[in-house]
């Protein structure tokens, strides 16, 4: 985006399909202009921000872990992050990455537009991310800080650079991600991007390949089947709740040609974790990760209580939307004729699909949500924590 017109359609757009999207807002001056008229605004407030440092944050709720966070991180950040994780010296510098978020409600107006549900739209002018340009210095701080997991994001980021700069930039970051230790897994968390070209490179033998897990939500999932052409990929956007036997096609089509479905395989890309605002789904290619049931059961968790800002579930708090009864693909033969209900006794199910398995759950939808920010993070890294590498 270049311009406030062009913030205001691309707002419109999203809000009109209460659809979460995130853009880059290329004019610098312009957006400090905006940034600096929000701050100002009463009530006005800052919290932790960007895909990464959610995750951290997220991740050390629970007892006994420590975070290294490598990011463009300014004096307010760092006083708004947790104690338990540790920024790197080349981390920090004298001025924040600011990210204006515009969150409504289900029902609520923005001239002639009414959300149909309670979502964000996020856009920033980036510099340090843009760049992607603390990847050395996380790379280099691994040996030290010993890692269990290493989970990525930003690449999104990187959309708005000039094609020549942006190739080769990815090209360096793969380069780094394959001197990481093949012992540690690597997750990968994408975002809202526009570009079919880049996706495609990403997808390719630049990034996808070489990490082990992937986090996405509907609009990255089927971005993804239109750049690589693959099922539904003529479909331009989904028509309310995404289909689920659509889904795991795509998941499906997604582990088939670009993750490790045979030993021998290149790829080490094995778990891919999906999540709407109605149901997640998680598909892992057997022999590489255990207890997913609980994975993906507790991302749904997570959504629910971020979402209502409470520490529990307090069921008169929610409500269900996802298909009581569905059929898990609409390209396999045999899975067409089957059909999974779901039953308060029975929420999560799992289903096989050559040598992948499917784990589905129904989320607890607020109805009345504080914060819809960074949900798909805390999704992404509650299943994480309850993942089992194997």
């Amino acid at each position: 985006m270049n311009s406030s017109e062009q913030l205001q359609d691309t707002f419109a757009h999203f809000m009109d399909r209460g659809a979460a999207a995130e853009r880059l807002f290329a004019d610098r001056d312009a957006f400090l202009s905006i940034a600096q008229t929000a701050s100002v605004q009463p009530g006005a407030k800052h919290f932790v921000g960007g895909n990464a440092a959610l995750i951290g944050h997220k991740m050390v709720t629970h007892s006994n872990l420590s975070v290294l966070l490598c990011g463009p991180v300014g004096p307010k950040l760092h006083e708004l992050l947790d104690d338990r994780i540790i920024v790197p010296p080349e981390s920090l510098q004298e001025v924040d990455e600011y990210h204006l978020i515009l969150e409504y409600q289900a029902g609520e107006s923005w001239g002639e537009i009414k959300a149909p549900q309670a979502n964000r739209f996020i856009f920033s002018h980036d510099v340090s991310n843009n760049e992607m340009n603390m990847m050395e210095a996380f790379v280099g701080s691994l040996e030290e800080f010993n890692p269990e997991l290493i989970v990525l994001s930003g690449l999104h980021m990187m959309e708005g650079q000039e094609k020549e700069m942006r190739e080769k930039r990815l090209q360096e970051i793969g380069l780094l991600i394959s001197e990481i230790s093949n012992e540690v897994p690597i997750h990968l968390e994408l975002a809202s991007m526009t570009d079919p070209a880049y996706m495609t490179d990403i997808l390719h033998q630049q990034i996808l390949p070489i990490v082990n897990s992937v986090g996405l939500n509907e609009q990255e999932l089927l971005f993804i089947s239109q750049s690589g052409l693959g099922p539904y990929s003529s479909q331009a956007s989904w028509d309310g709740i995404p289909d689920v036997g659509k889904v795991s096609d795509i998941i499906f089509w997604m582990l088939q040609n670009y993750g490790r479905i045979e030993p021998e395989s290149d790829s080490d890309l094995t778990r891919i974790h999906f999540h709407t605002l109605a149901y997640h789904i998680l598909a892992t290619v057997d022999g590489y990760w255990a207890n997913q049931m609980s994975a993906v059961a507790a991302g749904a968790r997570a959504a629910g209580i971020q979402a209502c800002g409470g520490p529990t579930i307090d069921h008169r708090k929610f409500i269900l939307k996802a298909p009581r009864e569905f059929s898990p693909s609409w390209t396999d033969d045999s899975l067409k004729r089957v059909k999974i209900v779901l039953t308060p006794t029975d929420p999560v199910h799992m289903w096989q699909r050559e040598n992948i398995s499917f784990y589905f759950t129904p989320v607890l939808i607020c109805k009345h949500p504080i914060r819809t920010v960074g949900l798909g993070d805390a999704i992404s890294a509650e299943g994480l924590l309850y993942s089992e590498l194997q």
